[in-house]
């Protein structure tokens, strides 16, 4: 009889790592079958998809309750399915909120629980490693300090390496982008990346082109890209090309190209990207591309946190860095003025953006080495055998 596996990745770059590990599945174990939440790459890479991620994908506890009902008709699907299906094995990833409801259910039912990227729990709420530790059977983490803060709290966990080390392979050098969209390459290129969610893309693609028009007002030969990642919906797509309308004047327009399909090959071909928070930051880091990061959360949302958060950095390269590699601008401080003057002094300074460029190289090194993917499968499969026999 087929395995059958259920996995859950609630998020564009969830989505992105469980497309690797299904295809690392399939291919050490063909007539598995898989069902989940995810995006267009787990489909791509064999998985039937139960419910889109792109409904789920919110940040903060005041947004993620304005968007109760999808999450709620989300998670009744998936407890019908797991109680008529009985996989050999719940995989989740990251996104522990709603995972950890899912795989309280699963324990009940006696279906095995794998959880491969670890929710962010050192970063807040420590003190959830207790659930973690009663509900989940096994564990991969993919960064270098995780292991050690759950073998602190009695989880024995595996350390599989980081799996943008195998994703994050640009496939297109700066000439051949920058000549693919009629960009000039020696002049200054500057990416804009308001992140994946549909929430980020509406709050920080206007801020974001703002800030473009007063870097270009300050560098007049910058040019800017504005990757859409793959699952970019066809609204937020809309309101990117809205924003660039709106807030820029005829003349700049033609600057500011939306590239589709080509985020890494963007991120490289850029001499400094702004971004918002998130996977994107290690992937620009992989690829040794220096940054700007920027975040807000709603007021409510950054008030109740604000006492909880037990680390220093918000982008997960300051955090594997263990210190201030790029400049994280957060919150009230968000501002167009703000970004642009962070930008400029940047690409106004050839040294700087050097350094930081080296500095972004060497955390290659931290981040293990490839293959990621292929050793959570293994673990996968071990697991399920030990339900077996």
């Amino acid at each position: 009889m087929a395995k059958k596996i259920f996995i859950i990745a609630g998020e564009a770059s969830g989505d992105m790592h469980a497309a690797g590990l299904c295809r690392q599945l399939i291919d050490k174990c063909p007539d598995i079958s898989i069902t989940g939440i995810g995006g267009p790459a787990m489909e791509r890479a064999g998985a039937d998809l139960l419910f889109p991620n792109s409904q789920l994908a919110v940040v903060g506890l005041f947004e993620v309750l304005s968007h109760a009902a999808p999450i709620i008709s989300a998670y009744r699907s998936v407890i019908k399915w797991l109680s008529s299906n009985r996989p050999s094995a719940l995989i989740l990833v990251d996104y522990p909120e709603f995972n950890l409801l899912v795989a309280s259910r699963a324990k009940k039912l006696g279906i095995p629980v794998f959880y491969y990227i670890s929710p962010q729990i050192w970063a807040w709420r420590e003190g959830r490693v207790k659930k973690i530790r009663r509900l989940v059977d096994r564990m991969a983490v993919i960064l270098p300090f995780e292991k050690e803060f759950y073998s602190r709290h009695g989880m024995d966990v595996t350390y599989v390496g980081h799996p943008l080390l195998d994703t994050v392979k640009p496939s297109a050098d700066r000439e051949t982008f920058c000549s693919s969209h009629n960009i000039d390459p020696s002049l200054p290129v500057v990416g804009l990346l308001p992140g994946s969610r549909t929430g980020e893309i509406k709050k920080f693609s206007g801020i974001m082109i703002e800030a473009g028009r007063l870097i270009k007002n300050a560098v007049p030969a910058a040019q800017f890209v504005i990757p859409a990642a793959p699952g970019m919906d066809r609204s937020s797509l809309a309101h990117i090309e809205k924003e660039i309308r709106e807030k820029l004047p005829p003349w700049d327009r033609d600057n500011f190209r939306i590239v589709r399909n080509e985020t890494h090959e963007a991120i490289a071909a850029s001499d400094i990207i702004l971004t918002a928070s998130g996977t994107v930051t290690l992937e620009a880091g992989i690829i040794g591309t220096p940054m700007v990061v920027m975040y807000t959360v709603s007021p409510l949302t950054y008030y109740l946190g604000r006492h909880l958060i037990k680390v220093k950095y918000c982008s997960l390269v300051n955090l594997v860095a263990g210190r201030e590699i790029v400049p994280e601008i957060l919150q009230e401080q968000v501002t167009p003025e703000r970004l642009a003057s962070e930008i400029i002094s940047r690409l106004n300074s050839p040294e700087r953006l050097e350094l930081m460029k080296q500095e972004l190289l060497s955390l290659r090194d931290m981040l293990g080495r490839g293959g990621a993917a292929a050793r959570a499968a293994e673990e996968v499969l071990k697991l399920m055998d030990e339900k077996d026999s």
